[in-house]
């Protein structure tokens, strides 16, 4: 693919994610799920209305930001309401959202391409992105998840745009690194795991760098895959490893453990502790630390993950095979010409022939292939220890790691880092805590494609097209429910697969 080809997808993936994001925005006049907090949190920031927080505020100032920008805007405020507390269209606290969801496409596409500098790889891992129902969903309403997976996904573009530099370009983006990392987890404390994740690249590429490195590695591994002359110069204490010779990730061992600190460290520690100056300022009764301390106990009292507390619990290991979604909005009207319905109960069961639904509900096929895919990564990483283990009965490693390779490792380090911190979790979780998580299977599945497609063999390309053909059929069969549209019961029904997403 030539950079011409290039430019124009990721424009149109662009202009694609922005249509679908704006279109419609302000149809459902009223709050839509957790919009009665963080768009009324947003507006009480405008209106010096203090309030607990029970998440870090710093989505709640974007979405005030957004709030009052679009309040001098002098059009679309066709439709007002008074449920943020001030008389404000619904486009006004949702916009500033569905633009920076728009982003997050090209945000992904961006890493694919610096993970590969293949610009195949990184206009599939746009375009799935881009495909995705509950991305969609999120960014069309006052929210806060986007900016937790936004931040913390330009924190990990911009450290391995630091890896691709030295010296003071590299600083220069390690210090971005630092900043959006610290922003990810001042929108909500699970944005935390991205910065896990890069710890973790680091520790693991360290692991690999020092087993290398070792003096005599016979006494730990040999490697069916090393050339005669690579045996002998490892023998003699000198090793053919070469850190910057493939992939921006092997740069990971040029990063000591003060820069670390420093940059992924102390940086967003900095950033996460000025996000509260504001909040702080307007709500007094708790100081920096006792805020925190509340925070902890409210959500440690939230309950279990069960229908009891609230019928849309779903436990970490629901969220890859999206066993229990969610539905945001729900609404009936008798007819599609009868105004929107956005107030009280839905009507009794039998009088509502058009049905309003909004579902926070992912691309059943994306998310299956994408876990297939991650799944396969797992395999080849694990088969290239445990292949030459049974033919060598010991421990082998190849003297250098594939592009391919540390992309592999590069995925599914992120995706365990932000999915099985879960595992720990017993309070009440929903299946929007996956979307930290869910963005590396979009760029796992789009690897895979991207080698389909680029195969010699013509079945693994026709594979590649019938993937990706899949996917953005399903993304249009169910855009229904992911923007709201009016629906028959049957047309609702032909949607809703299994109960359990109901």
């Amino acid at each position: 693919m030539n950079k011409k080809w290039f430019q124009i997808g990721m424009v149109s993936i662009f202009l694609l994610s922005l249509a679908l994001r704006f279109w419609g925005l302000e149809r459902f006049n009223t709050l839509v799920f957790d919009e009665v907090y963080f768009a009324r949190f947003g507006n009480n920031y405008l209106t010096r209305t203090p309030f607990f927080n029970a998440h870090p505020p710093l989505s709640q100032y974007i979405i005030g930001i957004g709030i009052w920008i679009g309040s001098q805007i002098p059009f679309w405020h066709d439709t007002v309401n008074g449920l943020t507390g001030s008389m404000r269209s619904p486009w006004t606290y949702r916009w500033l959202n569905a633009l920076t969801g728009s982003f997050i496409p090209l945000v992904v596409a961006a890493i694919a391409y610096q993970l590969s500098h293949r610009r195949s790889f990184a206009i599939l891992a746009g375009f799935f992105t881009a495909c995705d129902g509950i991305f969609l969903v999120e960014s069309r309403y006052a929210l806060s998840n986007i900016y937790i997976v936004i931040f913390g996904l330009l924190g990990h573009w911009f450290l391995l745009l630091a890896l691709d530099n030295q010296n003071r370009r590299r600083s220069f983006w390690l210090v971005f690194a630092g900043i959006t990392f610290g922003a990810s987890v001042g929108t909500k404390w699970n944005g935390l795991w991205f910065l896990s994740g890069a710890y973790l690249t680091w520790i693991a590429a360290w692991v690999i760098h020092l087993i290398h490195s070792f003096p005599n590695p016979k006494l730990f591994f040999t490697s069916p895959f090393l050339k005669e002359s690579e045996v002998r110069s490892q023998e003699s204490g000198v090793s053919n490893y070469s850190p910057s010779s493939q992939t921006p990730l092997q740069n990971l061992t040029q990063l000591n453990i003060f820069q670390m600190l420093f940059y992924l460290g102390i940086i967003p520690a900095f950033i996460y502790s000025i996000i509260w100056i504001p909040h702080l300022q307007l709500d007094k009764t708790y100081g920096f630390i006792a805020v925190h301390q509340q925070i902890l106990k409210f959500h440690l009292h939230l309950g279990g993950n069960s229908p009891n507390v609230h019928p849309y619990c779903a436990a970490w290991y629901k969220w890859p095979l999206m066993t229990r979604p969610m539905a945001y909005y729900y609404q009936t009207a008798k007819s599609i010409t009868d105004p929107l319905p956005v107030m009280g109960p839905p009507l009794p069961a039998g009088a509502g022939q058009v049905i309003y639904d909004v579902h926070a509900m992912g691309n059943p096929f994306l998310w299956c292939f994408g876990v297939a895919a991650m799944l396969f990564l797992v395999g080849m990483l694990v088969s290239q220890a445990v292949i030459p283990w049974l033919k060598e009965k010991r421990f082998s490693m190849p003297a250098t790691l594939s592009v391919d390779t540390w992309i592999a490792l590069y995925l599914v380090i992120n995706y365990a880092a932000n999915l099985l911190p879960w595992v720990e979790v017993t309070r009440c979780v929903f299946i929007y805590h996956y979307m930290c998580a869910v963005v590396f299977v979009f760029l796992a599945i789009a690897w895979f494609v991207d080698q389909c497609l680029r195969s010699y063999y013509q079945p693994l390309r026709a594979l590649g097209v019938t993937i990706t053909f899949i996917i953005l059929a399903a993304f249009i069969f169910w855009m229904p429910i992911y923007l709201g549209l009016p629906l028959s019961p049957e047309g609702y029904k032909l949607r809703m697969w299994f109960n359990s997403w109901i």
